[in-house]
């Protein structure tokens, strides 16, 4: 009507419309109503979801036991407040608020017969995950940095790796991580959705979003490989180099047990970036018609990673431990 506010909505055609549509219409193709997704999860049998309603439950009540642990054990204990257990323990709070962004939604869905989400929840779900994981593969990249510098400069540590410098490269980390995630979400929502609602995942992802689009892919592809690469290669490439570095250090030096303690602070470090990039390579490299195995890499990512972090850290780490000991035993849970 006349005077009448215009409402914006989300809309879809179905596909088999769209080839018959003008060019005209192709233009303004989201024309049929629609308000949210639905997420398909996995492709399991209905008797199975409370197996992995429990599975996903003690997993991320192990993420918030883990990394809200670490994190108050780093505050709380003076020891701890150094450059390494300062990357630390921004690194658990990456690790926690990403599955948060996941796992609690994901656990309604199996209990749920809707398993819708809302356009506006899948943006916000979407952009989150993307900030908080680019984030941290940033963030493990400062972190071979600041054990280079540990480990082959160990005189000019406590200059070199300031407070001001540790600052900036967290600060830098998150706004890398932001700047991506703002290109990939408007990216993957100014596409034209057509296919269906239905998001064959267990969470809004961008490639399973890609195949509900009729818009033409190839730039948005191209541009999404551009992105990665920029994430990628050059924390992939600090991480080597500095490897590199602190292997050729270790070596040269003549004590075992020198080498053994150099080496012990870095197999923690290692053991992350391992899972971490391991799980996002099989993932982005498995073919778009293998979508299960997508979402099991994806699972280990989401999940099972920020779950590790803490216990790969805590049992390999011998301050940790103490400053963990020290403050069950300032609260009286042991004598």
């Amino acid at each position: 009507m006349l005077g009448s506010k215009p409402r914006v909505h989300l809309y879809i055609l179905p596909c088999a419309s769209q080839q018959v549509s003008t060019m005209g219409d192709r233009g303004t193709s989201n024309h049929s109503e629609m308000t949210d997704f639905i997420l398909a999860g996995f492709r399991v049998r209905p008797e199975l979801h409370i197996l992995l309603f429990l599975l996903f439950l003690f997993v991320y009540a192990v993420i918030l036991l883990g990394n809200v642990g670490m994190m108050t054990i780093i505050m709380t204990d003076p020891r701890l407040n150094t450059p390494m257990y300062f990357f630390l323990g921004n690194l658990s709070f990456i690790d926690l608020f990403y599955s948060s962004v996941i796992a609690p939604k994901a656990m309604i869905n199996f209990w749920s017969e809707n398993k819708s989400i809302s356009f506006a929840g899948c943006v916000a779900q979407l952009f989150l995950f993307a900030l908080f994981i680019v984030t941290e593969g940033f963030l493990l990249a400062a972190m071979a940095y600041d054990r280079f510098i540990a480990i082959c400069n160990p005189l000019l540590y406590s200059v070199q790796m300031s407070t001001r410098l540790c600052t900036q490269l967290v600060a830098g980390s998150y706004f890398c991580g932001c700047i991506s995630s703002v290109i990939q979400t408007s990216m993957t929502f100014t596409l034209s959705f057509c296919a269906s609602r239905a998001v064959d995942h267990f969470y809004c992802d961008s490639r399973p979003l890609q195949r509900l689009s009729c818009s033409d892919l190839f730039i948005h592809r191209m541009i999404s490989f551009s992105l990665s690469c920029i994430i990628i290669l050059p924390t992939i490439i600090v991480i080597i180099v500095s490897y590199m570095y602190i292997v050729s250090t270790v070596l040269k030096i003549h004590s075992t047990e020198g080498r053994k303690k150099a080496f012990s602070t870095c197999s923690s470090h290692l053991g992350v970036v391992s899972v971490l990039y391991g799980a996002v390579f099989f993932m982005y490299l498995t073919p778009d018609r293998f979508p299960e195995l997508s979402k099991v890499a994806s699972l280990c990512y989401s999940l099972v990673t920020p779950m590790l972090n803490p216990l790969i850290y805590s049992l390999r780490n011998k301050d940790v431990q103490e400053a963990l000991k020290k403050f069950l035993e300032k609260k009286n849970i042991i004598l």
